[in-house]
């Protein structure tokens, strides 16, 4: 037998596992559970918001009427603004904000030279004062009870950092919602790894960490939604999903995903090279290895596959099997030729979106030898929607 047919196949097996297997295993097998977390609603420790924003105008006052709002007592909880070197009138109305709302919990801003997310949480580490840090972008509403539901899961000392739900947004055609489509696989995932033991990362948006837990980041640091939770992932705590604690947001334009889940999977990559006992002594390792690292891993299976194919000897099942592989890249190329409402279409746009999103897997290996400053860019919205929630 030539030994392409055999690359080929243990390829092609990899990546069945990585997109159908582990999912199956991880609804139908029994996994070993941690107990479940002892959340109570009446506990209320002390809480650190700490909001990291660039040019935020737009959306920063928003935002504060937002964390103003939150059903959790005023006198428990205050707000840190971190302005990364903004340039408009970012600074000006928070402190406007603040001046004027007095009644409620205590707002501070604080100025950083532009550096980048991680800069910028970095300087807000010296001013937290609560036993919990809750970090939130400027972009996103979110729930009044929000705050509540991730403080009560503290109530379990096993408990080390907890996420909440991420609501996308009229996701109901095109882009958007295949990207939906492929949240809501991840909100699944992310459910049943909470049950069994703990998740290894967060969502960047709306999550809360323990302040004993918190530490400087590396300045180009993509993914501190990431980096933190596994600081208390490595200390045994666990990282834990409470879908009760919900943050909306809002489409991002046509053409700007492979930007965003570039810089996504470029910080997957740092963490990789950051911390190596994913690979070695987690204990939850075979999650880790199907999950997440399956993500930068899938299209480097899938270019395998393909070479493989091309180096088979000519035969009519070589030209079949490039025919096969192939078609999803035709549909996807020809996806924006095909009128909306077409039947063709529910093919061709989930093709494109696995397409984009595996094309910024490939690419996210060029983390090491682009600046972070480059990759970090600002996600762009779909205004239209941007009043909705």
């Amino acid at each position: 037998m030539h030994p392409s047919y055999l690359v080929a196949l243990l390829a092609m097996l990899c990546a069945v596992y990585m997109v159908i297997g582990y999912p199956l295993l991880l609804a139908k097998v029994n996994w070993r559970r941690r107990p479940p977390v002892a959340k109570d609603p009446a506990f209320q420790p002390t809480v650190t918001i700490v909001v990291a924003v660039y040019n935020g105008a737009s959306q920063v006052v928003r935002k504060l009427e937002v964390l103003r709002g939150l059903s959790y007592p005023a006198d428990k909880y205050n707000i840190v603004i971190v302005s990364d070197g903004s340039t408009d009138a970012t600074d000006e109305l928070v402190k406007k904000f603040a001046a004027e709302h007095t009644d409620g919990a205590p707002i501070s801003l604080l100025r950083a030279p532009r550096g980048g997310k991680a800069a910028a949480l970095n300087l807000a580490m010296a001013t937290l004062t609560g036993e919990i840090i809750f970090l939130t972008d400027v972009r996103q509403p979110l729930e009044p009870s929000a705050l509540s539901h991730l403080a009560a899961n503290f109530a379990d000392p096993t408990v080390g950092a907890v996420t909440g739900e991420l609501v996308l947004l009229r996701g109901d055609s095109g882009e958007q919602a295949d990207m939906d489509l492929y949240w809501r696989y991840e909100i699944w995932a992310r459910t049943r790894q909470s049950e069994i033991d703990s998740l290894f990362n967060t969502t960047g948006c709306i999550y809360a960490i323990r302040r004993s837990l918190v530490a400087r980041l590396p300045p180009d640091t993509l993914t501190d939604d990431a980096v933190m939770p596994l600081r208390a992932f490595f200390q045994g705590y666990r990282v834990v999903f409470d879908p009760a604690a919900i943050a909306y947001d809002y489409p991002a334009v046509s053409g700007t995903e492979f930007r965003r889940r570039f810089r996504t999977l470029a910080g997957l990559w740092q963490v990789f090279a950051r911390h190596p006992a994913l690979f070695t002594s987690s204990r939850m390792r075979i999650h880790f290895l199907s999950h997440k690292f399956s993500r930068i891993a899938l299209p480097w299976t899938l270019l395998a596959v393909f070479g493989a194919t091309l180096a088979m000897p000519g035969s009519p099942w070589r030209s079949l099997l490039l025919a096969l592989e192939l078609l999803p890249v035709a549909l996807a190329a020809g996806n924006t030729f095909v009128p909306v409402g077409f039947k063709l279409k529910r093919l061709s746009s989930p093709a494109r979106t696995f397409l984009v999103m595996n094309a910024a897997a490939l690419c996210a290996v060029f983390v090491f030898v682009l600046p972070a400053t480059w990759i970090w860019k600002p996600t762009t919205t779909d205004k239209a929607v941007a009043g909705t929630k």
